[in-house]
């Protein structure tokens, strides 16, 4: 159903009280025959086209068009367990391993996934704090090296275990990389 204000569907019922055609309402109001046809029924089912009863107030129509959602409350399968979980949790014991004593100590049947969301639930963790460092071009540079398995070496003929040298331009992070088989200063 479009989303109407509720003055809108008001004057829609208003319209439909004086008796107006689906079509004459959507070609004056600018909207679609079906929008009027849905808030039709919608009137027809609250008795909203009695011309006896008052036009029903906006609030009452906010009620009845978009009534209060109430959130689903789930009970979590490791609620049961809450007391040994906040044990756990104080011994510093991982997710992981709290799933695996619960499903083999204690007989749980959920999953994984679940015990984790619950522990989010009870424990939430703070974001960490990143803080960007802005320098001078040509200020810094940052180094590092990775693996980068066996590579052939040219000079030797045979293959040798490679890493990447990575550089990285604090400013402008341009980054230069190079394969090489040490670690050495010089390199």
């Amino acid at each position: 159903m479009k989303r109407l204000h509720m003055n809108e569907v008001r004057e829609i019922i208003y319209r439909l009280r004086q008796k107006e055609g689906n079509r004459t309402i959507a070609k004056a109001m600018k909207i679609s025959k079906t929008t009027v046809k849905k808030y039709r029924r919608l009137a027809s089912r609250h008795g909203y086209l009695d011309p006896a009863r008052p036009l029903p107030s906006i609030e009452e129509l906010g009620r009845v068009i978009h009534p209060p959602s109430h959130p689903r409350q789930m009970r979590s399968t490791v609620e049961p367990y809450e007391t040994i979980v906040r044990k756990w949790l104080q011994d510093e014991v991982e997710m992981q391993a709290i799933w695996q004593r619960l499903s083999e100590d204690h007989g749980y049947s959920g999953s994984y996934s679940s015990v984790r969301r619950y522990i989010h639930r009870i424990q939430p963790t703070e974001p960490e704090a990143t803080c960007r460092i802005e320098t001078a071009p040509g200020e810094e540079a940052q180094v590092d090296f990775g693996s980068a398995g066996l590579q052939w070496d040219s000079r030797t003929g045979k293959r040798r275990k490679a890493w990447m040298f990575v550089m990285m331009l604090s400013w402008s992070r341009h980054q230069y990389v190079e394969f090489v088989f040490d670690q050495k200063v010089p390199t």
